[in-house]
């Protein structure tokens, strides 16, 4: 380990106690805090995998109102759990969740290490510690972005990160030591806490870091600038999409439960899966990001005779749902909130609608 690690580590018994000070003052009230149990850890980490918390609280409260544990979920359907997802992106943590509590259900005993967690699918290195450090008071470190950030900061980090995984391989021998013994899960909760309300990415207040008499990047005048890591390339698409309407229903396009990405879930249909050409201009233009690659989506307006009934025939992807049950459907987020806004338009068709 490098100077600067040696000195945290030889501090951690006060970095532990100023930490778990200031987290018992200024920790964020979180329904998952309030009645703390092995199923409502797993389910709030894997919802809050890549979503924020703001976003995913009101998910997790109708979800353990609805599941309230292993064995209900595990005896839901595929359709209902995709159903309640629904809006909170990246399908595949919903399905693995599915298949997590189907798993756990048929053990005799809860699984209470990380490294038995790490079994389970959806669950890497830093979520299987969280569970157990949370739920069983395994003293294992929790090592996401924020704690990413926080302990190159306190050590002064300055090399190039490649990106997440790699920086969490880094730092995770450095976390392991300064992670408290007794109470390793509130220390893994203050130390994500801290990054995320005082030690942010941008602007750090270092004024009101309990942690600002160890931090070497605060001491150098460098809180901002680190940790640094490599960039990545963004690219753009353009996607193509057809609003088609029948009655008082929409066609949406269900992927299969085999996709790589959104599995299971419908959206609109791409123009080239229904094999349609036209240079009728966009309804609407929405963007979208997913990972490094931004979508420019247009919704273009077509006529239900431009659609080959027998291509439609011949597959179950195809639905047609009611307008009036689109927010019970498994249908995206984005194209919810499209579908509603194209929906909505008084004055439609208006064309060249742009975010």
């Amino acid at each position: 380990m490098k100077p600067n690690d040696q000195k945290l580590i030889s501090a951690a018994p006060a970095v532990r106690k100023a930490l778990l000070g200031w987290f018992i003052k200024h920790q964020r009230p979180m329904p998952w805090r309030q009645k703390i149990s092995a199923y409502r850890t797993v389910v709030s980490e894997l919802m809050c995998q890549q979503t924020q918390i703001a976003t995913a609280t009101p998910y997790f409260e109708r979800w353990v109102a609805r599941w309230p544990d292993f064995k209900s979920l595990a005896a839901a359907s595929e359709a209902d759990v995709m159903k309640l997802w629904a809006g909170l992106g990246y399908y595949s943590r919903a399905r693995n969740l599915h298949r997590l509590a189907k798993e756990v259900a048929r053990l005799q005993e809860i699984p209470r290490t990380a490294e038995a967690w790490q079994n389970f699918p959806g669950v890497g290195p830093y979520t299987a510690a969280a569970i157990a450090s949370i739920a069983f008071n395994e003293p294992v470190a929790v090592v996401d972005g924020n704690v990413i950030r926080v302990l190159a900061r306190l050590t002064g980090h300055r090399g190039l990160l490649k990106n997440g995984v790699t920086a969490a391989r880094y730092f995770s021998p450095l976390a392991n030591r300064l992670t408290a013994v007794e109470s390793p899960g509130d220390f893994n909760q203050a130390m994500m806490e801290l990054g995320a309300t005082v030690c942010r990415k941008a602007a750090p207040d270092c004024v009101a870091c309990p942690l600002s008499k160890w931090c070497v990047a605060r001491a150098q005048k460098i809180a901002g600038e680190i940790p640094k890591f490599e960039m990545k390339k963004r690219t753009t698409q353009q996607v193509q999409r057809a609003l088609i309407m029948k009655g008082r229903k929409i066609l949406l396009h269900r992927q299969d439960a085999q996709a790589r990405r959104l599995a299971g879930v419908a959206e609109i249909p791409d123009l080239l899966h229904l094999n349609i050409k036209t240079k009728i201009a966009p309804a609407l233009v929405r963007r979208r990001t997913i990972g490094q690659v931004t979508y420019e989506e247009n919704l273009i307006e077509v006529a239900l005779t431009q659609v080959t009934q027998q291509l439609l025939l011949r597959s179950a992807q195809w639905e047609w749902v009611a307008i009036d049950q689109l927010d019970d459907a498994a249908v995206s987020g984005p194209h919810r909130r499209w579908l509603a806004e194209w929906l909505n338009l008084s004055d439609q068709p208006k064309r060249g609608r742009r975010t």
